[in-house]
């Protein structure tokens, strides 16, 4: 069965929606059976919603799917996933990715880390899909809406000790 991945997105897409309009971080996670097209959990980031900084879109839509094996299905996500999501996928053993926008994402490290796993990424073209275009718009306006909180939830922000050591370096 080919998946169709533009009515994935679409349904991930309106999770981050949702997410952004309770007030939190829009990013929203589809999980999805390879040979069925069954949607098996979906869900979006809820760190304001339940206070949760490790509920993010991916987290949640796994959450929803509770106890199931994972080895032939697609997370839908529509922002590149960070390392505690590509880390999770990787430990379950998902073998394919759908990214709705890397553009706000901070770098290309955790595709890296996943594809040298054997995990399949494919990244939408937001030129040609109404819905990568969708994800790419919702989280820029959030970015430019509330800066703090997305340092907070999808950036963390810089590691003290990490500065600490820099300068030291400089010393």
């Amino acid at each position: 069965m080919k998946l169709d991945d533009e009515a994935y997105m679409q349904m991930a897409f309106h999770q981050a929606r949702k997410s952004y309009e309770e007030g939190g971080c829009p990013i929203g996670g589809v999980l999805v059976a390879n040979d069925t097209g069954e949607v098996l959990g979906q869900g979006h980031n809820a760190l304001v919603q339940e206070g949760n900084p490790i509920l993010h879109g991916e987290m949640a839509a796994l959450r929803a799917a509770k106890r199931i094996n994972r080895h032939n299905t697609t997370m839908y996500t529509t922002l590149q996933p960070c390392f505690m999501c590509a880390g999770t996928i990787v430990q379950f053993g998902i073998p394919r990715v759908v990214i709705g926008d890397t553009k706000n994402a901070s770098s290309v490290e955790t595709l890296a880390f996943m594809e040298a796993r054997g995990i399949e990424i494919l990244v939408m073209d937001s030129e040609t899909s109404p819905s990568a275009n969708t994800c790419v718009q919702l989280v820029t306006r959030f970015r430019h809406e509330q800066p703090e909180l997305w340092i907070e939830d999808w950036g963390g922000g810089p590691n003290p000790r990490l500065k600490e050591k820099q300068q030291e370096k400089l010393k």
